[in-house]
Order: C-alpha cells, then sequence, then structure tokens
C-alpha cells in the first residue's frame, strides 16, 4: 500500500497499485508550480483514494493539476483522455521501493542544472 499526504495533512491519498514509470519532469509548469523539478510515477486513476478537499487546476487543454487549497502542495497530474493518475513521489509517507526511469521535457529544463545520472532523457 502507497500512502502519501500533503505537506499540512488535510489532503491524503492512497493506492494498493504499484506505481509505474518513475519519472523526473523537467518541463517549465512543474518547475515553475514545484520551484525545481517534479519527480512521479503512475497508477491507475480507479486505484486511487484521494481523502480531503482538493483543488484541480487546468493547466492546459490536454491536462490538470492536483492540489491541496490549504497548503498549495502539488500532488497530482493527470492528462483528461488517460486513465493514469501521475502522484508525486515526494508526497509519499514512507519508502516507494521504486526507482526513477527517466528524465521527461528534458528539452524545457533549467540552465541552472545538470542532469548526470545516465538515466534517459525524453525531450
Amino acid at each position: 500500500m502507497i500512502r502519501g499526504s500533503c505537506l499540512c495533512g488535510g489532503v491524503r491519498f492512497e493506492t494498493a497499485a504499484t506505481p509505474r514509470g518513475a519519472s523526473v519532469c523537467h518541463c517549465s509548469q512543474c518547475r515553475k508550480q514545484s520551484g525545481h523539478v517534479w519527480s512521479s510515477a503512475q497508477v491507475p486513476k480507479a486505484e486511487l483514494s484521494i481523502l480531503g478537499t482538493m483543488k484541480w487546476y487546468a493547466a492546459s487543454p490536454a491536462a490538470e493539476r492536483g492540489f491541496c487549497p490549504a497548503c498549495g502542495s502539488f500532488l497530482f497530474w493527470h492528462a483528461h483522455d488517460e486513465d493514469m493518475i501521475s502522484i508525486a513521489l515526494g508526497a509519499v509517507d514512507g519508502p516507494t521501493g521504486l526507482r526513477l526511469e527517466k528524465h521527461i521535457f528534458v528539452a524545457d529544463k533549467g540552465d541552472y542544472y545538470d542532469i548526470a545520472d545516465g538515466l534517459p532523457q525524453k525531450d
């Protein structure tokens, strides 16, 4: 069971599904919302339980971002046409048991850091 929460604890989530595709996103939206990069993994949306009041932001015509309206923690990313939802790995309580698999949107990455871990990089 994977469990997690926002910073203030007002939003909690859990899933029995094994998260897949652990990645680091370097897109400008994730950098602006998180302050740097955002790491996540996907689970089936139908297998994710969210407790508490969430706020959803339509970041683009294709996707929305879920966050806590009290503390602002960025917890979820969901493409409207997908049955999977990305959960913030930094919000997971305790060990995730996962390893990063790739970096995404690296063409958008900030100029103030390098990616040097040898993982695949997708533009």
